[in-house]
């Protein structure tokens, strides 16, 4: 362990304990969270990429592996608000990237890419009854994706979807609220959270290879092996954490830190450069503000 608190896996394996999965334990509270999912649309081969070479996507499989995301979900405890798939959207599944959910209010994205902008209407229909609603307009961008909450810092990815302007009207929208948005560079894959994922209230999993981690440089870090790259992302309910399955020497460095570990195949939506968390919206509940009915919107940074 560094000075800075960034563990190696070499350190952590030397005399870790041996590792524990469960992926049936008890469950959290029913009813502390909830989580919108959308069913794979089978047209998700023509998905939108922008790092990966595209190859053929089984769309029975990638169901699959949906369900048993969504059984885990429910083993947590967790009350899911599906929502169905899509013809018009092949990324409809992804159904992070359409806002960001915090406490006090509830973010509607301006997608980076332009074609996925319909897919946010659905969402804000369902999200609304238990949020203020607030929304980000173009030319700002920001994808859900690109944002990782922690505790009252919101660390902002940087990336091919997210720009400065969308960072920028974020900031205003949550710094009402008591949170600090700290930008993040992102210089490989996708969004922030494909190298980026929480395990506790005080560690954070990253692969320092594909953003900037010195924005991180106050939160324990643990880095992931470099023949695991894909492994830093994470879905995180209490201390409940899953990994993507195939990652043996990420799941060590995790262990100490993680309450329960799961692990899941997601290899079909890895094919279209989607990560655990982007397949799911999950929220705290029993925060509701119904009473208000239109919100602002910001674009260029500014309120209107």
């Amino acid at each position: 362990m560094s000075s800075l608190g960034i563990a190696t896996p070499e350190a952590l394996l030397q005399g870790a304990p041996s590792l524990r999965v469960a992926m049936h334990e008890q469950s959290l509270q029913p009813g502390a969270f909830r989580a919108i999912t959308r069913g794979v649309s089978p047209r998700i081969s023509a998905c939108q990429l922008t790092y990966r070479s595209r190859e053929p996507i089984d769309y029975a499989k990638a169901t699959t592996q949906l369900e048993r995301y969504c059984e885990l979900l429910r083993d947590w405890g967790v009350d899911l608000m599906p929502l169905a798939a899509s013809n018009a959207y092949p990324d409809c599944c992804f159904v992070q990237d359409t806002a960001v959910v915090l406490d006090e209010v509830c973010v509607i994205a301006s997608m980076g890419a332009r074609s996925r902008l319909g897919e946010v209407s659905e969402v804000e229909n369902l999200i609304a009854p238990f949020r203020n609603i607030q929304r980000i307009h173009s030319p700002a961008t920001l994808d859900g994706g690109d944002v990782v909450q922690f505790g009252k810092r919101l660390f902002v990815g940087h990336s091919s979807r997210t720009n400065t302007r969308g960072i920028v009207a974020l900031r205003h929208i949550v710094e009402p609220f008591g949170y600090t948005v700290v930008p993040v560079t992102v210089n490989g894959g996708l969004h922030l959270t494909t190298s980026c994922g929480l395990v506790n209230d005080e560690t954070v999993l990253l692969n320092p290879r594909w953003l900037d981690a010195t924005a991180f440089r106050d939160v324990r870090q643990l880095h992931v092996p470099h023949d695991e790259p894909w492994a830093a992302n994470t879905i995180r309910v209490g201390d409940a954490v899953c990994l993507e399955e195939g990652a043996p020497r990420t799941l060590e460095l995790v262990q100490p830190y993680a309450g329960r570990i799961s692990t899941l195949d997601i290899s079909e939506f890895r094919k279209a450069e989607g990560s655990l968390s982007c397949l799911s919206l999950i929220f705290r509940e029993g925060l509701q503000n119904q009473n208000v009915k239109e919100q602002r919107g910001v674009g260029y940074g500014k309120h209107w």
